[in-house]
C-alpha cells in the first residue's frame, strides 16, 4: 500500500512538472518571436538613422533604439569591428571581451543583417533578455519546489499512517498483555499444587520454565510502545540460555549449536534481545519443516558485534532480501507476519544496530546477521 502511495505521487509530481515543462516551453518560444520582431525593427530603425538627411526627423527610431533595455545587443561591421553595443555593462570596462560575446551570441541567434543603400553592410548579434532568462529560471525553480512539495507530502501521509498503525499495534499489544495476566497467574498456582503432588519433578521444572517464559512474553508486550531499559549483560549468557531453552522445545531432528569465539558484554535489553533470537530460531525451524541444523555465532568483527544464525532451510530468493522484514511478510498459512518486523525493530531502534539476510540461497539454507555497537553506551 506504502508503496502504491509513493508512486502516485510520483506521477502527479511527473504530471505537474511536464505541465509546467510545456507551459513554459511556449512562453519561451513566444518570447523568443517577440524579441527576433524587435530585434528587426531594431535593424531598420539603424538602417534609417545611418541613411537620414540631415533635416530629417529621425526621433521616432531613436525611441526604438533606445526603448530595448532588457536586450543584449551587439553591432559589428563587416570587419568584425564593434561599432556600438546596448545591455551588456562588462563591455564598458573590457571592450576587449566582445569577439567573445558575439561567439557566444551567434549560438543564441541568428545575426541580423543591416544592408546600407552604399552597399556597406552591418551585423546585429543579440542575447537572450532578461525576461526570457528569468522565465527559465522561474520553471527550473518551480519544477524543483512542486517535486519537494510532493515529496514532502508523501513522507508527511506515510509517516503519520505509520503512526496511526503503531497506535493501533501499541493498544493491542498491552490489551493482550493485560489478558494474558489472568490465566498466566492461575497456571502458576496450578504448578505450585503440581509440586506438592507426586509428579515427576522433572516435568514440573519443564512446566514451569513455560510458564514463566509465557509471564515474560506478557511483559515484552506491556511494554511495547515504551523506551527500554538497557543495561550490560553478557551476550554469551543470552545466546546460551536462548539456544538451550528453544533445543528442548523443537524436534529431535533439529540441531541447535551455539558458538561464541569472544566474551561479549554489551548494553541491552534481555527480555527483547531473547525475543529477537527466539524469532529467529522459530523461523529456521518453520523453514526447515521440522528437521535440519541451526547454528548461532557470535564475534567481534571490525569494531563491531556480529551474531549470525544460520539455518539449513529452504532459504529466501534475493528478491525478497529486504522485503522479508515487511510487516504482514509471510511464506505460512498461518500467522500475521509480524515476527521479523518487531525483530527489525528491537535490533535497530533499541538496540541501535543492524539486521539483514547476510546470505540465503533456495532449497541450501538462509544466514540472518546482526550487527550491534561495540561500546559501552548506545549512543541516543
Amino acid at each position: 500500500m506504502r508503496g502504491k502511495l509513493k508512486l502516485m505521487f510520483i506521477l502527479i509530481a511527473i504530471v505537474i512538472v511536464a505541465l509546467s515543462t510545456i507551459a513554459t516551453s511556449q512562453i519561451i518560444k513566444s518570447i523568443t518571436h517577440v524579441e527576433k520582431g524587435k530585434m528587426q525593427l531594431l535593424a531598420e530603425a539603424t538602417k534609417k538613422m545611418v541613411e537620414a538627411g540631415i533635416d530629417q526627423d529621425v526621433s521616432f527610431e531613436l525611441q526604438i533604439i533606445e526603448a530595448n533595455n532588457d536586450i543584449p545587443v551587439i553591432i559589428i561591421d563587416e570587419d568584425d569591428n564593434l561599432l556600438s553595443y546596448r545591455n551588456i555593462d562588462k563591455l564598458d570596462k573590457y571592450p576587449q571581451l566582445a569577439p567573445k560575446y558575439v561567439e557566444r551570441m551567434k549560438e543564441q541567434h541568428e545575426p541580423i543583417e543591416i544592408l546600407y543603400a552604399s552597399g556597406d553592410k552591418q551585423f546585429i548579434y543579440y542575447d537572450d533578455s532578461f525576461l526570457k532568462r528569468n522565465v527559465f529560471y522561474f520553471a527550473i525553480i518551480q519544477a524543483l519546489v512542486v517535486i519537494a512539495f510532493i515529496a514532502i507530502s508523501a513522507n508527511i501521509f506515510v509517516v503519520q499512517k505509520r503512526a496511526e498503525q503503531d497506535r493501533v499495534w501499541v493498544g493491542l499489544s498491552r490489551e493482550t498483555a493485560h489478558q494474558l495476566g489472568t490465566p498466566i497467574t492461575s497456571l502458576l498456582a496450578w504448578v505450585e499444587i503440581l509440586k506438592e503432588e507426586n509428579v515427576n519433578q522433572t516435568y514440573v521444572e519443564e512446566m514451569t520454565k513455560d510458564v514463566t517464559r509465557l509471564r515474560t512474553v506478557a511483559e515484552r508486550f506491556s511494554k511495547i510502545g515504551s523506551i527500554p531499559e538497557l543495561k550490560i549483560e553478557s551476550l554469551n549468557e543470552i545466546l546460551t540460555r536462548s539456544a538451550e531453552y528453544m533445543q528442548k522445545r523443537v524436534s529431535n531432528r533439529i540441531e541447535l549449536t551455539c558458538n561464541i569465539k569472544d566474551e561479549i558484554f554489551l548494553p541491552m535489553n534481555v527480555s527483547l534481545f531473547e525475543w529477537v533470537i527466539e524469532n529467529l530460531c522459530k523461523n529456521a525451524v518453520d523453514a526447515m519443516n521440522g528437521e535440519g541444523k541451526i547454528h548461532i555465532e557470535a564475534k567481534i568483527e571490525d569494531e563491531k558485534v556480529a551474531i549470525d544464525v544460520s539455518d539449513t532451510g529452504k532459504g529466501i530468493a534475493k528478491s525478497d532480501f529486504h522485503t522479508v522484514f515487511n510487516p504482514g511478510f509471510t511464506t505460512k498459512k498461518r500467522g500475521w507476519g509480524l515476527g521479523l518486523s518487531l525483530v527489525k525493530r528491537i535490533i535497530e531502534e533499541y538496540h541501535k544496530g543492524k539486521i539483514f539476510v547476510k546470505h540465503s540461497e533456495v532449497g541450501v539454507g538462509t544466514t540472518f546477521r546482526i550487527l550491534l555497537p561495540l561500546q559501552n553506551e548506545i549512543k541516543k
